[in-house]
């Protein structure tokens, strides 16, 4: 029987098992997909494409005030928000609400980030810690930032320092309870590794728990900046005097459509900036995780 010499076409697909000769299921090891550098700016063509499509069905139902469901007959058209938006962009007035709302933002993660490490690692490594904050962790960690404004306001002197504390409570419950769960996942070989070659807790701590946990730090981190922005505006909204959520409910309070829709794309953009600049940040920390693949 003739055996044709003529190479079958390659699979670009990544298929996690295959049945070998004996009928077994075998793992087939992740392979990088061929298409190389196609796939980032494909990617990026839709994502645009997308938006475009967003800005097209947003015109078509606010000029023909769509209303069924829900309303489009009060809501601007791109058009009259990117003007209005022109308008804002030169006035000094709207720059003013987003550098406090970042200046908040900075001082906030800052503080959560730091305290949530922190105790994410001591609760990780020490199992009566763990047992003493969780309790309080699980019982904190569902109230909405809403509800903690009325205890802020009283508990704090000033206005700014209870939106920095909503904003700090906020983001620090995704950071503790990530660096807890990096810390926890760390394998115990590994400990036990280390200690035969007479490294102390302190050398464990940095060579072989730190760098074990980075992954999930820094993804608590990215989880963090987000919420942290949620908790952000749930203060603004109701104590503050600026701020870009102060600006967006003052817009409603007057009337002013076309304003709370540019301050909610405004606060859409800077999350998602912010958030881009942590995992950035996080790039070389986790250099280590490209070099083994």
């Amino acid at each position: 029987m003739a055996v044709s010499t003529t190479p079958e076409p390659i699979d670009t697909t990544v298929p996690a098992e295959r049945q070998s000769a004996t009928g077994r299921t075998e793992t087939v090891p992740t392979q990088k997909r061929g298409v190389g550098a196609r796939i980032p700016w494909g990617s990026y063509g839709v994502r645009v494409l997308a938006i475009v499509g967003a800005l097209v069905l947003w015109y078509v139902l606010s000029a023909t005030g769509f209303n069924f469901v829900v309303s489009f007959e009060n809501v601007p058209d791109p058009i009259v928000v990117g003007k209005q938006l022109l308008v804002l962009l030169h006035s000094g007035e709207f720059y003013t609400h987003i550098a406090v709302s970042l200046r908040r933002i900075l001082i906030s993660f800052t503080i959560a980030a730091v305290l949530g490490i922190l105790v994410g690692i001591l609760m990780g490594r020490s199992r009566i810690f763990a047992d003493i904050m969780m309790p309080y962790i699980e019982t904190l960690r569902p109230i909405p930032a809403v509800a903690w404004i009325p205890l802020a306001i009283l508990m704090f002197p000033t206005e700014e320092s209870s939106i920095i504390y909503i904003t700090a409570l906020g983001a620090f419950f995704p950071v503790v309870l990530s660096t807890l769960h990096g810390v926890q996942q760390t394998p115990e070989v590994y400990v036990r590794a280390a200690k035969s070659l007479g490294a102390g807790r302190a050398a464990i701590l940095r060579h072989v728990v730190l760098p074990g946990a980075l992954p999930s730090i820094m993804s608590g981190l990215a989880i963090g900046m987000g919420v942290a922005w949620f908790s952000l505006l749930a203060g603004e909204i109701i104590s503050g005097q600026y701020g870009i959520g102060y600006f967006t409910w003052n817009a409603y309070s007057l009337v002013e459509y076309e304003n709370i829709v540019i301050g909610m794309l405004t606060i859409g953009g800077l999350g998602t900036l912010s958030t881009w600049l942590v995992k950035q940040a996080s790039k070389p920390a986790l250099r280590w995780q490209e070099s083994n693949q």
